[in-house]
């Protein structure tokens, strides 16, 4: 394994565990917008712990992970949960129920450093 995969995996898990105590602890602000910028950097660290690196333009992860996360946010405006059923409380957290611009804002914010993260890759041969 390559100290790369290892340094991104460490930092999924303790993104992860942000996460989850943002999930469980926060309200407000910290909740409704910090936890949506990392959400997008969790997602992004998550891949590049488990896929290899590939020859090819910088920006096509973080802007593939962008497109996903605006697509979940589009899905709940169309009411995503309530139209397919979906009554468990842990996949309504995790899926959404409320569409919001915030939360687009939010999310490109959150892959911004993604981005820069991608480009010093590239450059340093990290």
């Amino acid at each position: 394994m390559t100290r790369k995969r290892i340094f991104f995996g460490i930092a999924s898990l303790l993104l992860f565990g942000t996460e989850i105590l943002i999930g469980l602890f926060a309200h407000g602000f910290v909740r409704n917008y910090i936890g949506d910028v990392l959400v997008v950097i969790l997602i992004y660290s998550l891949f590049r712990t488990i896929s290899p690196d590939r020859p090819g333009a910088w920006y096509i992860l973080p802007t593939c992970i962008l497109v996903f996360a605006f697509a979940v946010e589009f899905l709940q405006l169309w009411g995503f949960c309530d139209k397919l059923g979906i009554e468990n409380r842990l996949l309504r957290v995790i899926i959404g129920t409320g569409f919001s611009v915030e939360d687009l804002v939010s999310y490109t914010s959150g892959i911004i450093p993604c981005y820069i993260t991608e480009k010093f890759i590239r450059r340093t041969n990290f």
